[in-house]
């Protein structure tokens, strides 16, 4: 082989072996370039995951506003919506919550400015990536030391208001980031539209859907131990039957504005303190589960936590006074008499061991804060298009101690004027029936119908001030009193007292025409009754019309709710007291103001004095001659005669008001709540005497039913026009309804006599003292309606009035309600109606004939049908 082929044979094996060697190591670099490339973009995924877990929350809200406090929120400076941060110490931790309207309509139910809708306890909980908000039930106590404690969460049901998904999460901080509009944009913490109810008239007027396109967030204010938020919720619908009252500018469009307040769980020494029925405070009810007592509630008192800066000092001053704020709204002429009149409750308060507890405040004209936060407690002013109230004193507290955190008082300018609504006068003298969670919400126990009732005494009194001469400087004092009475009554519900309807039994008629022995007294044992005004009908011994201090009840409650015991022993003396008379208590809950309900008739409204039939047929005497002046005194030239409409039915509702109070005691038991071997103690059950249930039935027979019961001077109808507004008669008849004015009166007494609770009491009382037995009230009842007239000519009011009572006997046997009456009171209700039928005769006039055959015919008809 020459030297040629052997350099070309070398060079192709060595070719060879590079091929071979490419081949081989080929793979080798690919998998280097590829873990090369891995390593890589591991470290740049590492590298943003690094990035990504270091970003912040102000990463999330760029383009929002942060507001701090209790719960931080942050809200979008471009669309509004916002979002919430809840830390991790706040998981699992219990808080407050509170709602009030901000503005309402009252046309959609008791949705007007300034009522409370309640607080309750929720906690927030986590679930996976869930923020929850979950409402806690309250409304029981088991005792740890229990073994049955071990199962207090059995069937008792806690609410899961909201699950919101966590947007963010940030570990270095421990906070949680969510999106709350779905909280707080719609009705997840409280539910603001009313829901319609069985038997309502398909054209009542109607809140539409929420509409959560134009539903917004008006303001957010937040504070170390709250966070507020104003929401204005818009109900919309295409088209609506009622349009609402003129207070809705559009039916279709209507704006609720509501504060929620989210409200850090007090953490303080507080005291909590119990109920007692011998003494009136509002209440959370907490039933003991752990307990075999006949009686197992733990009820815990509405009370502010007061505590004295000086524990060992008889009188101290308190570590943070409640303080008052006087709105800026309140007339100017009216404000030191308001202030004063809060500051009265010192005086109570200094019994139980405070000095200056209370303080009072102006609101300055250029105030940045606004009466419905609730870091202030403002009396607040209001002219309401349809004024739901003179005054309401609401507070709320902590569902688990009671402790009270914030209250306001709304006053309606309407106190003030001469306003009456006609639509409405038929039922003036109509009493209000209880509080009941239907009518009033969550807070139903905290409305209060006092201003309604002093705006008509006020009216009244002034009518009665112009119809006897006197100077415009006693009618400037008589609203000085009845708005300081009115101010100290809503001051007491918002230091947690409920009303005291039996207060007004304190004083006799005769000391209350002593004007020096009333002077500087509460007319009552307490200001958290609804007495009438002190009108005396000789105008020469008038003294005080109304309340200008504290009562002696109004103290001792205080002393019970506020004083700081050394001892139970100390705190029970003092409760055992509640026997003296000026301490006599009586609540809503046993109030007669409807007919049938309750039993004790001390404890009613609109009446005054311990002899109330005699106070009441005062006031219808002194109603009677002030009505044979009206005319004379009242029409002036120049003017309508609107001033005379007004004062007719002024007159007329105080008479009809006047005969509810006289019928309750009608079969009435007085009541004593006071415990056993208490000194002074009374049994429980007390019918009312014989002579006073005869008074009453002589009194009623004479003022309610007699021919000329509420009968007004013949000449005086002719000229009770109302004064025309634009197209104001266009919907009825603008002449007056008086037929169904004075039937309306009589049907309300009637109400409550034949009410089958009234009948039934006064059969079952017989066993226990009661003299007035069913069948001589109801055969003096007979007698009272027909006797008189039977047999001679009967006047218009006279057949309504026999027609009215004789179709309630037939109902009482053939009725809807026949089935809720005693076998004892069908008897009678028989009985009378068959004892009508035979004295009816065919004398008198055509109308009195017409009459006579009317009554008969629906008797036979009703005698058939019980056969």
């Amino acid at each position: 082989m020459n030297n040629k082929k052997h350099l070309k044979l070398q060079s192709t094996k060595l070719l060879g072996l590079a091929i071979m060697a490419l081949l081989f190591f080929a793979p080798y670099q690919a998998d280097a370039q590829w873990l090369k490339k891995k390593k890589k973009a591991k470290i740049e995924a590492n590298t943003a995951e690094k990035k990504a877990k270091e970003k912040t929350i102000a990463d999330f809200t760029k383009s929002c506003k942060k507001v701090e406090g209790l719960f931080t929120i942050y809200q979008d400076t471009i669309n509004g919506s916002i979002k919430m941060v809840v830390s991790e110490d706040q998981i699992n931790k219990e808080f407050i919550y509170f709602s009030q309207i901000a503005d309402g309509v009252l046309d959609a139910g008791r949705i007007n400015r300034g009522a409370y809708r309640g607080s309750k306890v929720f906690k927030i909980e986590k679930y996976f990536d869930k923020i929850e908000f979950v409402t806690q039930n309250t409304s029981f106590y088991f005792d740890p030391e229990s073994p049955i404690s071990k199962s207090k969460d059995a069937n008792i049901s806690n609410g899961n208001m909201a699950s919101l998904k966590v947007e963010f999460h940030d570990k270095k901080q421990n906070l949680y980031l969510i999106k709350a509009d779905d909280l707080f944009l719609s009705e997840t913490l409280s539910q603001i539209k009313s829901p319609g109810y069985p038997g309502q008239s398909p054209t009542a007027f109607k809140l539409g859907g929420l509409n959560k396109g134009k539903t917004k967030i008006n303001s957010i204010r937040n504070y170390k131990a709250n966070t507020n938020l104003a929401i204005e919720y818009v109900y919309s619908s295409p088209s609506t039957l009622n349009r609402g009252s003129n207070a809705v500018a559009d039916g279709r469009n209507v704006s609720i504005k509501v504060y929620h307040s989210l409200i850090a769980m007090p953490d303080n020494d507080y005291e909590v303190r119990y109920d007692d029925p011998r003494v009136g405070y509002f209440t959370t009810q907490v039933d003991d589960k752990t307990t075999t007592s006949s009686t197992p509630y733990r009820d815990l008192i509405h009370r502010w936590n007061l505590q004295k800066k000086n524990p060992e000092a008889a009188i101290s001053e308190p570590v943070e006074p409640i303080t008052w704020w006087i709105e800026n709204s309140t007339p100017l002429e009216w404000r030191e008499t308001i202030k004063q009149a809060v500051l009265q409750w010192n005086v109570a308060f200094e019994k139980a061991g405070f000095k200056n507890a209370i303080v009072v405040k102006i609101q300055p004209d250029d105030a940045t804060w606004d009466a419905g936060d609730i870091e202030y407690n403002v009396l607040r002013w209001t002219s309401s298009p349809q004024p739901p109230f003179g005054g309401y004193g609401p507070s709320f507290v902590n569902p688990k101690t009671g402790q009270i955190l914030g209250a306001d008082i709304m006053l309606e300018f309407v106190h003030f004027s001469n306003r009456v609504f006609y639509d409405k006068v038929y039922n003036l003298a109509t009493l209000e029936t209880p509080f009941n969670n239907e009518a009033h919400g969550d807070n139903n126990h905290m409305y209060c119908s006092l201003g309604h009732q002093v705006h008509q005494d006020i009216m009244f009194a002034t009518s009665v001030a112009s119809l006897t001469g006197v100077t415009d400087l006693e009618t400037s004092r008589i609203k000085k009193e009845a708005m300081t009475a009115l101010i100290m009554h809503e001051v007491g519900h918002t230091l947690g007292l409920n009303h005291n309807m039996k207060a007004s039994q304190l004083y006799s008629p005769e000391q209350l025409a002593d004007a020096k022995f009333i002077e500087g007294k509460c007319l009552t044992a307490s200001v958290m009754d609804y007495a009438a005004l002190n009108i005396t009908r000789d105008r020469s011994k008038q003294g005080h019309y109304d309340n200008t201090a504290v009562g002696p009840y109004d103290i001792w409650a205080i002393q019970l709710g506020y004083t700081p015991f050394k001892s139970e022993a100390a705190h029970q003396a003092l409760l055992a007291q509640s026997t003296k008379p000026e301490l006599i208590f009586g609540n809503d809950a046993d109030d007669m103001r409807s007919p049938g309900k309750a039993i004790d008739p001390r404890v009613m409204v609109n009446d005054q004095s311990n002899d109330a039939i005699g106070y009441a047929i005062d006031r219808i005497e002194l109603a009677n001659d002030l009505m044979k002046e009206a005319k004379d005194k009242l029409i002036k030239p120049g003017q309508s005669y609107q001033e005379l409409r007004r004062v007719y039915y002024l007159l007329s509702s105080q008479k009809a008001s006047a005969a509810n109070i006289i019928s309750r005691y009608i079969g009435g038991v007085y009541v004593d709540r006071a415990m056993v071997g208490q000194e002074g103690e009374t049994q429980p059950y007390t019918p009312v005497s014989l002579e006073d249930q005869k008074r009453a039935m002589a009194a009623l027979n004479k003022y309610a039913f007699a021919p000329d019961a509420f009968t007004a001077p013949n000449d005086l109808y002719n000229y009770l026009a109302m004064q025309r507004r634009g197209f104001n008669f266009q919907s009825s008849p603008e002449d007056p309804k008086i037929h169904n004015q004075i039937l309306t009166y009589q049907q309300n007494v009637l109400s409550h006599l034949l009410h089958y609770n009234t009948l039934q009491r006064i059969t079952d009382s017989e066993l226990y003292g009661n003299a007035y037995n069913l069948s001589a009230f109801m055969n003096d009842l007979n007698n009272a309606i027909f006797k008189e007239d039977i047999y001679g000519n009967i006047n218009s009011f006279r057949q309504n009035l026999q027609l009215e009572y004789t179709k309630t006997l037939i109902n009482m046997l053939v009725g809807n309600q026949s089935k809720r009456y005693t076998n004892h009171a069908q008897s009678m209700a028989l009985y009378n109606l068959k004892n009508i039928k035979a004295k009816i005769n065919s004398t008198g006039s055509i109308a009195t004939k017409a009459h006579k055959q009317h009554l008969k015919t629906i008797i036979d008809n009703a005698l058939k049908e019980i056969k």
